[in-house]
């Protein structure tokens, strides 16, 4: 671990300026076991560089949105390098990788007076040669920037890190919440760091500890309990105190084959490694403690049931105007059709199927024109496990390009490119069709097309626990639906190979920990 100089050299010797901090981002996370991998041409589609990272990002909630907001408050001098950011799909290519480490790694470098560098990465990046990327950037990064200067990285909840992933990190933080409506706070944590790092006010520190414990991305929603209970017991810790401590509670991501997947515990303090480390040890054994409610605290659905659990309240549905919202959670690539196949067979009215990511479907509406009859190979594209390519005949009621800027407490403010885009009516349900991974998971993905959620009975959602935000509130029931795509609510059916599965909680016996 990097030991930090406690406030950069000229200002020791009285000589005052404005502190100057780089600020990058490199996000994405990837289900391993899929078989299309993300290119740096697809991160180029949505990279910003320069001034744009500031008047795009500059009051969203977003971690960047978070690091331009302390830092300008602070009148620290920004210079944004590069960010980027692919949401939940497959593997990253090594070459992608290489090219935005060294890419931010040769602006760190050049940069005079520098001061110090934010990060943001997720954390359950994945590649075919890299076991761990998140280390490699950062690194690559430490090697640019030297040793004395600080490097602060800000983390996804759902990252997979252990100690050599931070080993040149001077500190590190990750969301605290799921749904992720904290991103902006992560950003002001991070950067409220290191901006009492540079004037000397704390040295931060940090320790981490990992239980063994995986957990399905669905069953990661911060408010379900026991995990909420572990949650607040860090938040108990860190009012308690008289000192510096910032605690985060991943759960990773046990989509990604990495040989750190799960579970970890991340302590900062000012200075004092052996208190971070016997918190983080706490906290991580109380999840090793949890470790059976935390991995099945509901039951799920076959997309059977859940239709006929839904078709058998519709009545009340109505009457109310609270939709019944099935989510197809093991879908990690917003194209798997269980549900539309099962609404369509059963000829389910006032249902909806919103951003189903299907650019070839979008392209063909577009050139058929609104109003139009056309026929369509819907979904199941991604790969074999995504359900059957749908034969439809479908209404085309709007097509075109389509952008929007985020409403929902998620990622408020982001801007978002859905590429061309296509409202159908396939004999009375609703499906959007995307030419962009997009996330469905509040009431934009409605408004954009003039559409309103409570208008629907019955919505197909593809989130894990994103849309908690939105659709708590609003839904008559919530049912959790498994498919048998690439984000099995069984982990034990997963192909891992890097993984230790002898080592690791549910995979391997009890005996073994």
């Amino acid at each position: 671990m990097v030991q930090m100089a406690p406030v950069p050299h000229d200002l020791e010797r009285g000589i005052h300026r404005r502190l100057r901090v780089a600020i990058a981002g490199f996000h994405i996370e990837c289900v391993s076991f899929l078989p299309a991998v993300s290119t740096w041409n697809d991160f180029e589609q949505v990279a910003l560089r320069g001034d744009r990272i500031l008047e795009d990002l500059r009051g969203t909630n977003t971690v960047m949105g978070g690091f331009i907001e302390i830092c300008e408050q602070a009148s620290v001098e920004l210079a944004p390098l590069v960010h980027t950011a692919l949401g939940a799909v497959g593997p990253a290519t090594d070459d992608a990788v290489k090219r935005y480490a060294e890419e931010i790694a040769a602006g760190v470098s050049t940069l005079p007076d520098l001061d110090g560098v934010l990060l943001f990465l997720h954390g359950a990046c994945w590649t075919a040669s890299y076991p761990d990327p998140e280390r490699f950037i950062i690194d690559t990064v430490r090697a640019a920037l030297g040793p004395d200067r600080p490097l602060i990285v800000a983390l996804d909840y759902h990252g997979n890190i252990d100690a050599d992933t931070l080993n040149n990190a001077t500190a590190a933080f990750a969301y605290r919440k799921s749904p992720h409506t904290d991103t902006g706070d992560t950003g002001r944590r991070a950067a409220a760091c290191m901006l009492r790092t540079l004037r000397g006010e704390i040295s931060p520190v940090w320790a981490i500890a990992k239980p063994g414990v995986l957990v399905p991305s669905i069953f990661s929603a911060t408010a379900l309990r026991p995990l909420a209970d572990l949650i607040e017991e860090g938040h108990r810790i860190e009012r308690d105190s008289d000192h510096y401590i910032d605690i985060s509670l991943m759960a990773g991501f046990s989509y990604a084959d990495a040989h750190n997947a799960g579970f970890s515990v991340l302590c900062v303090t000012d200075g004092d490694r052996s208190r971070a480390q016997a918190i983080a040890d706490h906290l991580s054994g109380q999840v090793w403690s949890h470790r059976h409610a935390l991995y099945r605290p509901f039951d799920v659905y076959t997309a059977e049931a859940a239709v006929s659990r839904a078709c058998a309240g519709l009545e009340r549905c109505k009457t109310e105007g609270r939709p019944y919202v099935l989510v197809e959670h093991a879908d990690r690539m917003n194209d798997s059709t269980y549900l539309l196949a099962e609404l369509l067979e059963r000829r389910i009215q006032r249902a909806a199927v919103p951003f189903l990511w299907d650019a070839a479907a979008a392209q063909k509406a577009f050139e058929a024109g609104v109003g139009a009859l056309v026929n369509l190979k819907l979904g199941g594209h991604s790969s074999e496990k995504a359900g059957p390519t749908l034969d439809v005949t479908a209404r085309v009621q709007w097509a075109g390009p389509k952008s929007y800027r985020v409403t929902g407490s998620y990622m408020h403010g982001m801007p978002v490119d859905l590429g061309m885009s296509a409202l159908l009516d396939i004999d009375g349900l609703s499906v959007s069709v995307v030419s962009a991974f997009a996330f469905a998971v509040d009431g934009d993905a409605f408004g954009v097309f003039g559409l309103r959620p409570e208008d629907f009975d019955i919505i197909v959602l593809r989130s894990k626990t994103h849309f908690r935000a939105f659709y708590e509130g609003l839904a008559e029931e919530i049912l959790i639906v498994d498919t048998p795509d690439h984000g099995v609510a069984d982990l034990r059916l997963l192909p891992y190979e890097r993984l230790d599965t002898n080592r690791i909680f549910p995979l391997a016996p009890e005996s073994a920990h």
